[in-house]
Order: structure tokens, then C-alpha cells, then sequence
């Protein structure tokens, strides 16, 4: 069965906006470029200029609100935001950060915003390491129907979506190869999940229960894989997926 790459998507800011691609440059060894390359850090997180754990930064997890923000880099390195309960801000987190906080003040329940902190060389993803995430349609498919609704692929802010893939292939492809457009990277692991997929992208609510449900019926809570990337190449929508 040939999968093929479907969605690509970036996060300029962790936990705050989601952005799609057609098109992007990989390089071997990097977090996809712009990939959560910002984090906005709330008042009871420790100081550091390192990677920190995603407890320190406002995140889909304890702010369900914050799944519907959508974003977009803009050529100066700016980021436009949209969410429907805010008017857009397009601000640039170097220069600009007390604009980013205010904006997301409002949908943020928790401790209050703080700092705006620039991400290390490995960005700031969840497991602390220069990698990207690959999720399967298939798989999604499957968990959908053992929750009993569909859900969004959203839910799960991979960076990159596979299509034609049988459900679950993915996770034997630990240790393996892929090879997509004139890149390849080399899947790491199974990603666990947490309560960030609880949160609808549409409505910003809990509605539903992805890990109970991977839990109960699979009998583990992953989804997706992390993968490295070994050598540099330009990668778009439509590419094929080959396993080396």
C-alpha cells in the first residue's frame, strides 16, 4: 500500500496556533523550521533559557481554548493569530512580546502569562529532542470509530500527516528509514498522548476522550511516531512515502 504525505503543519508558538504548509526544507538533525521556535511561559514556571517541560508554558492541555488559535508566519518572522473570540494580532514575539500575552490572556485559565521565551537549537517540543512528529489518517480512522465520533487529525499537532498507510503501521516502522521527497528521517519512538486531544479545534471544549479511548480499546495511549531527520531536503504535500 503506497502512503503518501497529506497535511504538513508547524507551530511558530507551542501551544498557541496551528499552521499548514504545502512546501518546507528540511534539515538533518532540526526540529521542522519555525516549528514551535516560541513559548509563552506563565508565572509560576521556573527561569531558564533551556528546554523545559510543557508544565512551564501555556498549552492546549489546561487551556482548551487555545486549540482553535490558527496562525501564520509572516515574511518579516511575525506571526498573524487568529482565534474567533479575539481580533487578529499579527506581532512579532522578539520585539513585540506584551502584545502576544495580552492576546492570549483572555483564553488562558490558568496562572497567568508571563514571558515570551525563544525556543533552543532542539526546539521546544514535548520529548526535548530536535525531531518531528508523523501521524496516520489510518490510524485516525481507527480511533474514531472506537470512540464512537469522528475526530480531527488536528487534535494531535503532528507536523507531518501520512495517508494510505494501514492503520498503525507506523509504530513498526521504529528504527526503520522513510524516504519523503529528498528527505529522510529515521522514526525514534511512539508518541504518548495527553489531555491536549481532549480539546476540539473547532469549538476549543472537551469533547471528547482520545486517550481513554487508545487506553480501553488498544490498550496503550499513542498515537503518532517521532522521527529524525537524517538528511536535508525539500518535502511537499503529494510526496510518496518509501521505507528504506
Amino acid at each position: 500500500m503506497t502512503s503518501r504525505l497529506a497535511q504538513i503543519w508547524r507551530y511558530p508558538i507551542k501551544g498557541v496556533g496551528r499552521e499548514p504548509l504545502e512546501t518546507v526544507t528540511l534539515k538533518a538533525n532540526a526540529p521542522m523550521p519555525g516549528d514551535r521556535a516560541w513559548a509563552l511561559r506563565h508565572d509560576a514556571a521556573p527561569r531558564g533559557t533551556g528546554w523545559q517541560p510543557r508544565r512551564d508554558f501555556l498549552v492546549v492541555a489546561n487551556g482548551p481554548k487555545l486549540a482553535q488559535v490558527t496562525a501564520r508566519t509572516e515574511a518579516d518572522g511575525s506571526i498573524l493569530l487568529h482565534h474567533p473570540e479575539r481580533p487578529p494580532l499579527c506581532a512579532a514575539p522578539e520585539t513585540d512580546p506584551d502584545a502576544l500575552l495580552d492576546w492570549v490572556r483572555p483564553l488562558w485559565p490558568g496562572n497567568a502569562p508571563d514571558q515570551v521565551v525563544r525556543s533552543p537549537a532542539q526546539g521546544m517540543g514535548d520529548n526535548g529532542k530536535a525531531e518531528l512528529s508523523l501521524l496516520s489518517l489510518a490510524s485516525l480512522k481507527e480511533l474514531s470509530g472506537a470512540l464512537g465520533q469522528d475526530i480531527e487529525i488536528e487534535r494531535f499537532r503532528g507536523n507531518l500527516v501520512l495517508d494510505g498507510a494501514a492503520p498503525w503501521e507506523e509504530f513498526n516502522w521504529i528504527g526503520k528509514t522513510l524516504r519523503i521527497g529528498a528527505a529522510t528521517l529515521q522514526i525514534t519512538a511512539r508518541i504518548e498522548r495527553c489531555r491536549a486531544t481532549e480539546a476540539s479545534p473547532r469549538t476549543g471544549t472537551r469533547d471528547a476522550e482520545p486517550v481513554r479511548a487508545l487506553h480501553t480499546v488498544f490498550g496503550h495511549r499513542d498515537f503518532g511516531v517521532y522521527a529524525r531527520v537524517i538528511s536535508a531536503g525539500k518535502i511537499e504535500i503529494g510526496n510518496e512515502v518509501e521505507t528504506l
